[in-house]
């Protein structure tokens, strides 16, 4: 066991078990080791491994260390499909909507293509580059396409999820979303743009963060994926931490806790969240 690591310690109020890290950094190497190996493993089986992601500040460290080990040994990831949990909407003038420019700075594809395939790819030979075409991004002309397109994909071999810090959302789903709700197009509240101000500061201002996004659901979740993780760290996200943390069960007030609803669900804090 890593130096760091301490053991898990499934609480009798939980449905998913929880580990508690010293720092983001080991939480990182843990989770990324854990992801190469299950490529792997998937990719003797002769097919693509799904691996859900979130953009934004919490799996930073999974995503590094992620390149930085696949790079140590070589790891062919070109049969790796990043499935994207949302995207910024743009209004048109007919009142429909367009995800933002690819090469937005504050997008969740330009998220994609920079902090996981660019460092990914950096780091391996060309043969073993995962390509630009295996980031999967929801459509806002046709939001349930996604689900059947992940569905038909047989499910999402891990789904990485965060949690926000002042309302417990996940993706753009806000406090009341339904259980089991698809992919749509989601009105952001303000503490999920607030939060996102934060990820982001490119926006400058409050007022320039996109007021909707495609977003996947809760239910997207909880059906079709296989594993889930649930990654929280930092001091900021104490309240979060416990939040969960106390959950017996799925409560819709906090989205964060679709993680008890999951498949092989799992939380993994660091020390600073975990608190005392």
């Amino acid at each position: 066991m890593e130096p760091g690591i301490r053991p898990t310690h499934p609480l009798p109020s939980m449905v998913a078990s929880v580990t508690v890290f010293d720092n983001s950094q080991v939480l990182g190497r843990v989770l990324a080791a854990e992801i190469l190996e299950r490529i792997r493993v998937v990719a003797g089986q002769g097919r693509p491994y799904l691996l859900g992601c979130p953009g934004g500040r919490s799996l930073r460290s999974t995503y590094q260390a992620l390149a930085q080990l696949a790079g140590k040994t070589r790891q062919d990831l070109s049969r790796l499909v990043i499935v994207m949990m949302d995207e910024y909407l743009h209004r048109l003038a007919d009142g429909s909507f367009e995800n933002c420019p690819t090469d937005a700075p504050y997008g969740c594809v330009n998220f994609a293509r920079q902090e996981i395939r660019g460092q990914l790819n950096d780091e391996l030979p060309q043969e073993f580059w995962m390509p630009l075409e295996n980031i999967w991004v929801p459509d806002p002309s046709d939001p349930a396409a996604y689900d059947t397109k992940i569905e038909s994909a047989g499910g999402i071999d891990l789904f990485l999820l965060a949690s926000g810090a002042s309302d417990g959302h996940v993706a753009f789903n806000p406090p009341g979303v339904a259980i089991d709700s698809g992919a749509h197009i989601q009105e952001l509240a303000e503490e999920t743009r607030r939060d996102n101000l934060e990820t982001f500061p490119e926006f400058g201002s409050l007022e320039v963060v996109p007021s909707h996004g495609v977003t996947i659901g809760l239910g997207t979740i909880r059906k079709y994926s296989k594993e889930a993780v649930l990654v929280i760290h930092g001091s900021h996200k104490k309240a979060t931490a416990r939040r969960v943390w106390s959950a017996k069960e799925f409560d819709p007030a906090w989205p964060a806790t679709i993680i008890h609803a999951c498949m092989n669900g799992r939380v993994f804090l660091d020390r600073a969240a975990a608190g005392a």
